[in-house]
């Protein structure tokens, strides 16, 4: 039986890694470090040994409000239209929370930052899982705050749980792991990075 694969990704989790990963330079344009979650989806139901298709690829990520950061919320409006060409594709965001007085008045060096993506994908992650919406789960992010989630699918449900980290030319870089259970995880590396970066400038109409 062919098992229905759902990814799940922590979009900015996953850009800042790979531009820490493949693009170090402070001077390395916005741009780079950008992918196609859709193609990275595709990736790793097309290289895995099981038979498996891709049904699902979630994407979270924090959305700029129009009325404080108007070219902010374009920007990430066109990228949003961009990833939900194909049906498949789903974008959950959630406001940024700004500093007071921003952008003018606030502390030196403070900016807008996400808040509720994180939980928002754990619950997604469980909840789609005990609707039985996938048999696969697979995560993108690195962050520890979503191991709870893990843990619950792998420990109290049938379901399948992988992650997916990048992995530099420097070796295995940081990934998700979850005691009690060997989770499989889907090593991206600079070629498959190249393969699913997407380098449009959404920042212009």
């Amino acid at each position: 039986m062919t098992d229905r694969v759902m990814l799940f990704v922590d979009y900015q989790n996953t850009y800042r890694g790979a531009r820490d990963c493949f693009h170090p330079e402070p001077s390395t344009p916005h741009v780079a470090g950008q992918i196609s979650p859709f193609m990275l989806g595709e990736h790793i139901v097309m290289t895995s040994p099981f038979d498996r298709e891709l049904t699902g690829v979630r994407v979270y990520r924090g959305l700029p409000e129009a009325t404080r950061d108007s070219r902010g919320n374009a920007a990430c409006t066109r990228q949003i239209e961009a990833w939900s060409g194909d049906p498949r594709v789903s974008v959950i965001t959630r406001a940024l929370r700004y500093p007071r007085g921003w952008p003018d008045r606030c502390r030196p060096g403070e900016k807008p930052q996400e808040k509720g993506v994180d939980v928002a994908l754990a619950i997604d992650f469980v909840r789609l899982a005990l609707e039985d919406q996938y048999d696969v789960g697979v995560l993108m992010s690195t962050d520890s705050d979503l191991k709870p989630a893990l843990e619950t699918v792998a420990h109290s449900t049938k379901k399948r749980v992988e992650v997916a980290a990048w992995s530099g030319r420097n070796g295995y870089r940081q990934r998700l792991s979850i005691e009690g259970d060997r989770l499989w995880c889907h090593w991206l590396h600079r070629d498959v990075y190249e393969k699913i970066c997407d380098t449009t400038n959404y920042s212009r109409p």
